[in-house]
């Protein structure tokens, strides 16, 4: 069982990444995360081209040697993953998070090079399969995530891995306060993953109305789809989800149980319903799919990142203070 937590791993002041959110995260983001004594991480897929990757890593390297992390889509949907992946090992970012895939070649490739390896998990079963793999954490995907999102409770989820692997614990899901972040330390978590709170800031490039959603809407309108990935998606449940509908059709369920389609139709539905939230995300239409989690409930007012975390570490006592009162 690892005590380390993720503001020891990072040398940061406060355990808390800046979740990676696909289509939201940009550079901006991420240097005000820095900025303020958090780490955060972005999608590699929020950029086009290797280019605009590239890019995007020197503005937040020339901004600051601060510590910041790049997610990865491993599995097939992912048709850039290689390339993402040859990149990454080569501009070195302190730390990758895999989602949606088998993380063996990130692992083998990043960890000689010394770039730290999270795995976004929703169980015990492949918890305990990226540690056997090398993994450096886990991050306990959980029931309350905004996004693709588990099925087990925070703290349920948090003790199960706890208990049965031996690399550090960072909680995804349902924090959106100081008090909940010090909660979920209290559990045992070496830190805390956070996303939707931020969709509302001032850095972030979405739409106004999409910001102004997240302020108007609250938990209780947080809804599960699977008809716009293949895997379980939390939207708000706008007029036009309500139109859309949640539940895969009969079509879609009976080719999902054919295990030679079903990865091929969960990558057509993926970038069907991905092109679809894009529009929404960036542009006003009654065609809104809003990508948020339960946290919408803390969301009152557009501000900017710094705020945003301030009011999330209050109550936080910053690493530098820890070692000088040790000390």
């Amino acid at each position: 069982m690892s005590t380390q937590t993720l503001d020891v791993m990072l040398g940061i002041d406060y355990p808390i990444i800046v979740a990676p959110m696909f289509l939201i995260s940009n550079a901006k983001m991420v240097k005000a995360a820095l900025d303020s004594g958090v780490t955060a991480a972005f999608p590699a897929l929020n950029y086009r081209t290797d280019h605009e990757l590239r890019e995007a890593i020197r503005e937040i390297r020339e901004h600051t040697s601060k510590p910041f992390g790049v997610n990865l889509i491993v599995n097939k949907s992912n048709y850039k993953y290689h390339k993402q992946l040859d990149t990454l090992v080569e501009l070195k970012p302190a730390f990758i998070i895999t989602s949606l895939g088998n993380p063996k070649e990130v692992i083998q490739r990043c960890k000689p090079v010394g770039i730290q390896v999270y795995c976004d998990v929703i169980d015990v079963f492949h918890a305990k399969k990226v540690e056997a793999l090398g993994a450096d954490a886990v991050i306990a995907v959980n029931n309350m995530a905004g996004g693709h999102t588990g099925k087990v409770e925070p703290r349920e989820l948090v003790e199960l891995l706890k208990s049965n692997v031996s690399i550090p614990v960072i909680s995804a899901g349902g924090v959106g306060t100081s008090e909940q972040v010090k909660e979920v330390l209290s559990w045992g978590a070496a830190g805390v993953s956070v996303g939707t709170i931020f969709i509302a800031s001032e850095e972030a490039d979405v739409s106004r109305e999409y910001k102004q959603a997240l302020i108007e809407y609250s938990a209780k309108d947080i809804v599960k789809t699977t008809k716009l990935s293949g895997s379980p998606l939390t939207v708000i449940n706008t007029p036009y989800v309500q139109q859309l509908g949640t539940e895969a059709t009969f079509w879609e369920r009976l080719m999902n149980r054919n295990k030679w389609l079903k990865k091929y139709i969960r990558m057509i539905i993926g970038l069907r319903g991905m092109k679809a939230i894009e529009k929404s995300a960036f542009g006003a239409s009654y065609k809104t799919l809003w990508c948020a989690g339960p946290t919408i409930e803390y969301v009152h007012s557009i501000r900017p990142m710094r705020e945003i975390i301030g009011d999330l570490t209050r109550a936080l006592t910053p690493s530098r203070k820890k070692e000088a009162s040790v000390s």
